[in-house]
């Protein structure tokens, strides 16, 4: 019954439009910063941009991490929003979760499907970033050794360290979009969750200059640092701390929006 209800919110996604917007940025970006790096190409030797940023001039394989840098701050909070925020709050729009509810499927069932549909569509989106982002970099710069914090890596390597990235950014990716499934839940207006999960994601990377909140001890209990422990694997020696750390932080945010949403969606009133 769990599959059948998560196929049949997978059939849903893909009816609705806004689905294909987040994928398109996520298609689009990589190549706009092609082009974009095309046009002006980065001083290898300037200061004033970051690492990956200059590495882009000689190994493609260094544009899909310089996406990760960008979609920290604004693609994928907007991407998890605008399924996350909307999975939920849209059946009350549309008026038909008292259908839904009232099916034989149970009501941890149903929420356990919009869940995974949520959670496939931002994975979906950040593999379609990915891909584009490498195969996009390696016709522009080439496909040759990337060079990181510590040393230079060959392109095998380097495919392997994009994925394990990858991987390690979907987490608290994964955790924003527990975020917007949380607030479509609880405040039932589509427009409200998405933009508050937005505002949510924003918020935490203003933190980082506001005196007080900027200080590791409450930096390291937010997101936003754990959207960038990716950059841990580009580090010799590793840095497990930093990884483990984002983890357990990203599921910490994942358990307890998923659970007080689970609460809400299974105890509310089919008739309200």
């Amino acid at each position: 019954m769990t599959a059948r209800s998560y196929g049949w919110e997978l059939r849903k996604l893909a009816a609705q439009r806004r689905t294909y917007l987040g994928l398109g940025a996520a298609f689009l970006a990589p190549i706009l910063l092609v082009v974009a790096l095309r046009v002006e190409r980065p001083n290898p030797t300037d200061p004033s941009a970051s690492f990956f940023v200059r590495e882009t001039a000689q190994s493609g394989f260094a544009v899909p991490l310089v996406l990760l840098l960008f979609a920290s701050v604004w693609l994928f909070p907007l991407v998890a929003a605008l399924v996350a925020g909307d999975i939920v709050a849209a059946e009350d729009h549309n008026r038909t979760l008292k259908t839904i509810l009232t099916r034989s499927a149970g009501r941890s069932t149903i929420f356990a499907a919009k869940v995974g549909a949520a959670f496939t569509y931002v994975l979906l989106a950040l593999l379609v970033m990915a891909v584009t982002g490498t195969v996009a970099g390696g016709l522009t710069s080439g496909f040759t050794p990337l060079p990181t914090f510590t040393t230079v890596i060959a392109p095998g390597h380097a495919l392997a360290l994009i994925a394990a990235s990858m991987g390690v950014y979907a987490l608290p990716a994964l955790a924003v979009a527990s975020i917007g499934l949380l607030l479509s839940t609880v405040s039932r207006n589509s427009a409200g969750a998405v933009v508050g999960t937005l505002m949510v994601a924003l918020a935490m990377q203003l933190t980082q200059i506001v005196p007080g909140l900027d200080s590791p001890a409450v930096q390291r209990w937010l997101l936003t640092p754990q959207l960038d422990a990716w950059l841990a694997l580009f580090r010799s020696p590793l840095d497990r701390g930093t990884l483990e750390h984002a983890g357990w932080v990203s599921a910490l945010y994942i358990a307890v929006c998923l659970t007080v949403a689970w609460v809400h969606f299974i105890r509310r009133d089919v008739l309200a």
